[in-house]
């Protein structure tokens, strides 16, 4: 019999959930806010909103009227100050409280199970390569570079070549022991709004800097992970979107 994958979209699974069993109702400390890195690692700090004067001066009801999905970019670049701003308004931290961080995009629970990676091509100052996005000192942390990103990332998305050919792809991977920390088996329908959300708000920043962005939920899983090196089961990507000028 054919598995009723309708179920995903409701909320049965919340009668069937033993709250009083999850690892907070147990007493277990919490997964960290972000993914940890090396203490060794060399950051690249990335300007606060203070340090983005003209940036992101558009109406909300501007933004919400223009919104659409490009395909197609120009070659000019990101300046530094509208990544940090791009990457501020998808998963920027506005304060932490002990061991919450409450960000610019809702979460269920305000677990934020998300982490973005990005594959950058075109961003003043900063020379191309994967990095992942550490909201916590707000910086950069390189990851791998590579002639062959363009390529690579174009195959993983089943070959899909203008996700590649923005000036930067965000790609955004979860950690679902963050969300199971508190929700159990009900994490994962929480987890993909989540990322809805967050990828909402990427298309309204864009509008506010002459960009364009295209959410993108094809690609191929296991070829996806391999190039950002996870291990497709304690974290694994969800979703990407390329983003450019047009």
């Amino acid at each position: 019999m054919r598995m009723d994958l309708k179920f995903f979209l409701k909320d049965t699974i919340r009668k069937m959930v033993d709250f009083t069993a999850t690892e907070q109702s147990r007493g277990i400390e919490p997964p960290p806010l972000q993914k940890p890195y090396p203490a060794s690692a060399t950051l690249f700090a990335l300007p606060g909103p203070n340090g983005w004067p003209g940036v992101g001066n558009v109406s909300v009801k501007r933004a919400i009227a223009d919104r659409k999905s490009h395909r197609a970019f120009k070659p000019e670049a990101l300046s530094l100050e509208e990544l940090s701003f791009l990457l501020w308004s998808t998963q920027g931290i506005r304060r932490t409280l002990s061991t919450v961080a409450y960000r610019t995009v809702p979460s269920a629970g305000c677990r934020h199970a998300l982490e973005t990676y990005l594959a950058i091509f075109r961003v003043e100052g900063v020379a191309p390569g994967l990095y992942r996005y550490l909201p916590v000192e707000h910086a950069l942390l390189p990851l791998a570079a590579s002639d062959q990103l363009e390529m690579q990332l174009g195959q993983a998305a089943f070959n899909q070549r203008f996700v590649a050919r923005g000036a930067a792809t965000f790609i955004w991977t979860t950690i679902p022991a963050r969300m199971e920390w508190r929700y159990g088996d009900a994490s994962y329908k929480v987890i993909a709004l989540d990322a809805g959300h967050v990828c909402q708000n990427l298309y309204l920043a864009c509008e506010a800097i002459r960009s364009g962005t295209c959410a993108i939920a094809a690609y191929d899983q296991e070829a996806m992970d391999a190039l950002l090196g996870l291990d497709g089961e304690t974290e694994f990507t969800i979703y990407l979107a390329p983003v450019g000028k047009v």
